[in-house]
C-alpha cells in the first residue's frame, strides 16, 4: 500500500446479521495501524455515482454506539434488482472513482455475486481488494460459513418453534418457508435444529404423495400436529418455478412455494388443516449471534492483516475451524455452493424420520 494507507470498505448485496461488526473490526483493526478507513456508502455506488458517498470512519462510529450489535449495515448496501451499466463502463467508473478517492485498497463484504463484480471492477484500477464473505444463505463457495448464516438459521428457529406451539394448539400442519434461493442450507440445518417433520430442499427432488405419507404417519403415531420447512427456490412436483417474476436485471423473483403446497395438500389429504407461512425479510434481521460476530471479528482483522502482508485478489475464509484466505479468481470458478445431499445434516435429517425428498 501506499504510504497514506487509505482503505475503504463497502457492504453489497443482501443485507445480514453480522454486517456492522464486519466494518467494526475493519475499522479497529486498520486504526491501530494507523490507517486511515473511507467507509463507502450504499455498495459500489458510493464509488461509480457523484458524487462520492462516503465518510471516514474512526473507532468512535462504533465505540460509543449498538452498531456491532446491529443487523443490517451501517454503510448501506446495494443488492442487484436495478439494470446496470455495462461491465466496462462500470469499471471505468470505478477506477475513476477509486483514484478520486486515492484508495489504495478495498475490502468488499458480500456473497459470490458481489465478490465476482468487485474483482472486476478492481482489475481496470490499481486498488487492490479483499473479499469478506457474507451471506445468510451460506452459498459463497470454498468458505464453510459466511457471516449473516447463522443468524439466520436462529431465526428461523425461533419461527419453528413459535409454529410449534400454535400447530399444536389447532391441530395443523404448518409450512414455513425459508430463503435460500437455489441452494438449501438454510433450510436444512433450520430443520435439524427446530425438528420439523419435513424439509424440502431444492437439490433433493420430492412428491407430494411423501409429503402426505408422512402426515399420514404422524397422524397414525397420535400425533395432531407438524411443521414442513421449505426452501424459497424449490420447484413444483412438475418441475417448474411458482413464480414467473423476474427482477430488473433478469433474475427469478423466488416466493410462493409454500401457498403451492399448502394448496397441493390440502387437495389430497384433509386429516391435517394446512397454512402456509413465509418468513421473508425478517430471515435478515435480528441480534447478530456470537458465532457471527465472532467470524465477523476474525475476517476482519483476516482482511487488513493481508493487505499488511501486500496480499490482494483473495477472499477471507474460514476452513477446518481457522482463518484462512483464498485466491477470488477461484471462488468466482467455484460458483454457487450448492447444499451437498450426502452432508451429515442430510443423513441426520433422514436417520431422525424427516421426510426430505426421494433420497
Amino acid at each position: 500500500m501506499n504510504s497514506k494507507k487509505r482503505l475503504g470498505i463497502l457492504t453489497s448485496g443482501g443485507d445480514c446479521a453480522g454486517l456492522n461488526a464486519v466494518i467494526s473490526s475493519v475499522v479497529k483493526t486498520a486504526t491501530q495501524k494507523g490507517w486511515e478507513v473511507y467507509g463507502i456508502h450504499n455498495g459500489t455506488d458510493g464509488i461509480t455515482n457523484k458524487p462520492h458517498s462516503f465518510e471516514i470512519l474512526t473507532v468512535q462510529n462504533f465505540s460509543d454506539t449498538p452498531w456491532p450489535r446491529l443487523s443490517g449495515s451501517y454503510l448501506g448496501s446495494l443488492n442487484k434488482g436495478v439494470k446496470m451499466e455495462s461491465l466496462e463502463e462500470m469499471t471505468k467508473k470505478f477506477a475513476v472513482g477509486v483514484k478520486e478517492l486515492g484508495l489504495d485498497a478495498v475490502i468488499v463484504v458480500g456473497g459470490d455475486g458481489s465478490m465476482n463484480i468487485v474483482s472486476n471492477y478492481c482489475k481496470g484500477s490499481l486498488v487492490r481488494v479483499i473479499g469478506i464473505p457474507k451471506t445468510m444463505d451460506n452459498d459463497t463457495p470454498i468458505t464453510e460459513f459466511s457471516v449473516g448464516f447463522q443468524s439466520a438459521v436462529q431465526v428461523c428457529v425461533n419461527a419453528i418453534d413459535s409454529l410449534e406451539l400454535t400447530a399444536r394448539s389447532h391441530s395443523r400442519a404448518l409450512i414455513v418457508e425459508v430463503m435460500g434461493r437455489d441452494a438449501g442450507h438454510l433450510a436444512m440445518h433450520s430443520a435439524v435444529a427446530g425438528q420439523a417433520d419435513v424439509c424440502l430442499v431444492p437439490e433433493i427432488p420430492y412428491t407430494i404423495d411423501g409429503v402426505i405419507n408422512k402426515l399420514k404417519a404422524i397422524k397414525a403415531s397420535g400425533r395432531n400436529h407438524a411443521v414442513i420447512v421449505v426452501s424459497e427456490g424449490i420447484k413444483t412436483e412438475s418441475g417448474s418455478l411458482v413464480s414467473t417474476k423476474k427482477n430488473m436485471v433478469g433474475e427469478a423473483v423466488y416466493g410462493g412455494i409454500s401457498q403451492y403446497l399448502c394448496n397441493e395438500i390440502s387437495s389430497r389429504y384433509n386429516e391435517f388443516q394446512i397454512r402456509s407461512n413465509t418468513l421473508g425479510h425478517i430471515q435478515r434481521s435480528g441480534v447478530p449471534s456470537a458465532f457471527d460476530r465472532n467470524l465477523a471479528y476474525l475476517y476482519g482483522a483476516k482482511a487488513v492483516e493481508l493487505l499488511e502482508k501486500g496480499e490482494d485478489n483473495k477472499m477471507v475464509i474460514w476452513k477446518n475451524g481457522h482463518v484462512d484466505s483464498v485466491d477470488l479468481a477461484e471462488v468466482v470458478r467455484a460458483g454457487t455452493t450448492l447444499l451437498n445431499v450426502n452432508s451429515d445434516y442430510v443423513k441426520a435429517a433422514k436417520e431422525l424420520g424427516m421426510y426430505i425428498g426421494e433420497i
